[in-house]
């Protein structure tokens, strides 16, 4: 009597997708405002995140994230003639909280060739929070909006790779500090005279949660 052994093998289609991923990325920083008006990176700084996102599927997520930023400025820097001839430096501590979504432009991921996925994707993405600055003894919170563009790509199933740049600006005009909010006299509002920071960050991230993978449909 014959004995036959089946041995399964798993095939491409059967590599499981995930529901979250937990990641960080850290960079340089940037800023724009009063004591810089036209230079993104004239005086660099540190950036660093933390976040986690709900993937909804290969195109779209959303996610949390708490960043950490370090802005500075010189006003010196610059030919802008100031009320008085007078000159601003500053050095601040900016930490944010924010929501945002997140649009792969390909069907992102691994396995499962009957959904044509890429292990790479260029990706956008937008989102609301705030940013709480802190500098020379003050601080300050105003409402952000972050906007940025990126890469990512997918060295495992669960393991990824991004590079990303993004700008938050920020409705209010003290990131830079208490004395750089007013230098030309011109009152700030909710849009007018407010500070923008950047971004440039390397990160990675690291899937969980199997969604249930006993269906599959064949396009």
């Amino acid at each position: 009597m014959a004995v036959t052994v089946v041995v399964p093998v798993i095939a491409d289609d059967d590599v499981e997708s995930y529901k979250f991923d937990f990641g960080g990325a850290v960079g340089m920083s940037g800023y724009l405002g009063d004591a810089n008006e036209s230079n993104l990176f004239q005086r660099p700084g540190f950036a660093a995140n933390l976040g986690m996102r709900y993937l909804m599927d290969s195109r779209w997520a959303l996610g949390a994230r708490c960043g950490l930023s370090t802005l500075s400025g010189n006003t010196a820097d610059f030919d802008n003639a100031l009320p008085f001839g007078e000159q601003y430096s500053f050095t601040s501590t900016v930490a944010d909280l924010s929501v945002r979504g997140e649009c792969n432009f390909f069907a992102y991921g691994t396995g499962r060739t009957y959904e044509h996925l890429s292990r790479w994707t260029p990706f956008v993405f937008a989102g609301a929070g705030v940013s709480m600055a802190f500098s020379g003894g003050s601080s300050s919170a105003a409402f952000s909006m972050p906007l940025g563009v990126g890469i990512k790509y997918k060295v495992a199933p669960r393991l990824n790779l991004s590079a990303e740049f993004s700008m938050t600006k920020v409705f209010g005009d003290k990131i830079d500090g208490d004395r750089l909010s007013d230098l030309y006299g011109i009152k700030s509002s909710f849009l007018k005279n407010t500070d923008w920071y950047s971004g440039l960050l390397l990160g990675i991230s690291y899937e969980f949660g199997a969604r249930c993978s006993t269906c599959n449909r064949i396009d």
